[in-house]
Formats: C-alpha cells, structure tokens, sequence
C-alpha cells in the first residue's frame, strides 16, 4: 500500500486492485479528514467512495511514471527483489520525487523528497557525453518521476540556494531541474533538435521554462516550471490526465476534443480566452516544426490550487520528428485525419475552436512563420560551428520549409 501525499499533506491510500482474479487494477481512498483541497486532481474530487480503476493506475498517479530508458534500468535494478515489477512497484520507486504536487511514500513513512546534488554547469560544459548521462542515470534514477521515452532525470542543482530573493531556501531539498539526453543510436542530436525548436516557441511569443544546450550539446537542462521560489508545488495534470485515459493511449484522440475542448473545460480561469490563443498557436506551431510527437501527455495544465483556475503549463517536449521519421504525422487527429494539415485546414480549426477572426488566425500564421525564419538563422550558425549537428540540422531546416508552405502558407 502507498500513501499519497498532495501540497505535503497526506491524502489517501492507494493499493493494488481488490480483485484477487485479475489483480491488475487498483483502488484510490481519500483519508476521513481529507478536505476538498486535498483533491489529488481535478478530476478526482474527495469524496466517501474509492476511486477504483480496472487496469493499472489511475491517470494522475500513472502520468509520472518513467518510460524507455529510465523505466528499464529501473526494472533491472528492483525486479528481483520484488519478484515482480509494475506500475504499482515503479510507483514506490520514484514516487517521492515528482513533477507536480503529488507524493508517494510507505504508509509508515514521512515525506522525504530529498534529491542528491548536482552541478548543472557540469552538465553544461563538462563535455562528459555518454559517460555523463550513465553517471547521472546511476545517480538520479530513483529521484526521477518524470514521463517520457526520451532519456531524463530530475536533479538538484547547488547553485538553486544562492543568497537572493529569487533562489530556493536553503531547506529546500527537492528536484530543481530536469536533464535530457539523447542516445545517439535512436535520436541523434535531439537535445539541440529540441533546443531550436523551443527557440521558435519562444518567438511565437509562447511561454517556456529557462532551458540551456550543454556546450558539447549531450544535453538540454530545464529549470522546473512546477516549482516555486518558496518550495511549494504547482499542480500539474497532462491531458491524458484530463481525458481519463492511460499512458499507452497518449496518441488517442483529437485536437479539438481531445485538447481544445479539454482545457476549456477545465481550464476554470479568467484567462481561459488568451490561453485558448496560445494552445492554438501551439497545435500550429507543432505542425509548422513537424513534430509528430504532440500527444496528449505533451499538453498540460497548472495551477496553485485544485479547487482554483488553472492555466495552460508552458511549452515542453517539442522537436521536429521529421526529421528522424520522414514519414511521420501527427500524433493526434485534426478533422479526423493525422496528415499535416494544409494552411486552410488549419485557419478553419482556429477560427472555429478559439472563434477567432480570420484575420487573427493569419496574424498567428505569420507570426510563427517569421519564428521559424528568425530560429532558422541561429539553427544554420550552430550547424555550422558544431559539424556534429549538421546533418540532422539541415533536415530539420527543409523540414520547417515544408511544414511554413504547406501549414501556414507561406
């Protein structure tokens, strides 16, 4: 059984499934005093009777768990002294260290979200590569509660506790960043693929995390966007959160329902308008980039309080896919297909899910048109000073090309 903490406060109890058939499922209970801000998600509210699910993990205690890489050599660390290793078993391991406001511990224990620390200018300029990412791997893997295929941890910086009013108090013990690499067997180059890609989310005008390529570009280091300068959480729920469903269907449904109805329905907030503007400038921008990886988990929602408005998280996970996977589409549908839309789909989407006129949806177009054209200078000076980069640099550049005249039709 697990005890699972919400704002460092314990909330409920959740165990493996109480059919002794199938055992496969699990079951969620609120503790008696649990209060409604207690909620471990928004769509779980407190409430007397179990949260019981079928398969696995509800969605908010799944959407943490590590995949690929990580989730592998945690497997070959832990299965045989387990005798078994699933979602419940990998919860144990890293639920103590996460992103967002939910913790995980023994029922017996305290909450300790101690990280081990780590120089991100190491990470930055050590030229350690491969090395670097195994040691880091060794060292942070069962602090790293954190999704995705793509190789990452969480660490703690030393440098997060400076004297300042802008820094992490010194009591502060957990994650403060999070690190990517990239195996060169798979993905080459996808730290500085990501980087670029971010740059022309940036000049959309979108909101990001503070992000930074490592010099010898083994790796992109990502301030964490849940955090707060006094140590608190923000809540965070992906959409596969929001729309009930597992990991394994992260590439299961569409942009307008699965996403754009999704966060309104949700989103609780004042700001529900100009949040719907900057989804809509995402969803196009990832098909101007080709990112055929913009699944579900790849949107998000944060907020201080459940019971609150909650606001559209910044950009993350955004590459050009294309680039590696030249026949790749989208991840989820638009107008029930998967092929990149051409620029009139993509206004008539606009003008339809954020009713804006057409004249906005053109003004969006354009700006991430002159986003790539600006991004695409800085991309060509990288390639050109790290040979390394060329390669997959010029792909993402003809890339970029097809998706501006087919997308946004220019």
């Amino acid at each position: 059984m697990i005890k699972v903490w919400s704002d460092g406060i314990a909330s409920g109890l959740l165990d493996r499934g109480r059919d002794p058939l199938s055992g496969r499922g699990s079951v969620f209970a609120y503790l008696h005093d649990a209060t409604p801000h207690r909620a471990v998600s928004v769509t779980m509210p407190v409430r007397l009777q179990s949260w019981d699910t079928a398969l696995g993990l509800a969605p908010i205690f799944e959407m943490n768990l590590p995949e690929g890489a990580l989730r592998e050599r945690l497997r070959l660390r832990f299965a045989k002294a387990a005798g078994s290793f699933d979602d419940f078993d990998l919860l144990s391991i890293v639920g103590r260290s996460q992103l967002g406001r939910l913790r995980y511990s023994g029922t017996e224990d305290r909450l300790d979200e101690s990280v081990p620390f780590q120089s991100v200018d190491e990470v930055l300029y050590s030229r350690g590569g491969i090395e670097l990412f195994r040691s880091l791997m060794d060292k942070f893997a069962t602090d790293s509660g954190i999704s995705g295929v793509q190789p990452k941890v969480l660490i703690r910086d030393e440098k997060a506790y400076a004297d300042s009013d802008e820094r992490l108090s010194q009591t502060f013990r957990g994650a403060t960043h999070i690190v990517k690499f990239w195996n060169p067997d798979e993905f080459p180059q996808l730290a500085a693929n990501e980087y670029f890609c971010l740059q022309v989310a940036r000049r959309c005008g979108l909101d990001l995390p503070t992000y930074r390529l490592a010099e010898d570009g083994s790796a992109l280091v990502i301030d964490r966007f849940d955090l707060h300068a006094d140590g608190t959480y923000c809540g965070f729920e992906d959409f596969c959160v929001l729309n009930a469903r597992r990991t394994d269907e992260k590439y299961r449904g569409s942009y307008e329902t699965s996403i754009m109805k999704r966060f309104q329905q949700f989103s609780n907030s004042q700001h529900v308008f100009a949040d719907m503007e900057k989804l809509f400038t995402l969803i196009a921008l990832n098909c101007a980039l080709r990112n055929g990886d913009a699944h579900l988990k790849n949107f998000a929602i944060l907020y201080d309080d459940v019971l609150g408005e909650a606001r559209l998280a910044p950009v993350y996970d955004v590459i050009t896919t294309t680039a590696y996977l030249p026949k790749d589409g989208m991840a989820l549908t638009m107008d029930g297909s998967t092929h990149w839309p051409t620029a009139k789909k993509l206004r008539a989407f606009g003008e339809m899910r954020i009713m804006g006129a057409p004249k906005k949806i053109g003004q969006i177009l354009e700006r991430i048109a002159d986003a790539l054209s600006d991004t695409a200078d800085l991309l060509r000076m990288h390639a050109r000073e790290n040979p390394a980069f060329a390669s997959v640099g010029a792909r993402m550049l003809e890339e970029w090309e097809t998706g501006r005249q087919q997308s946004l039709g220019s």
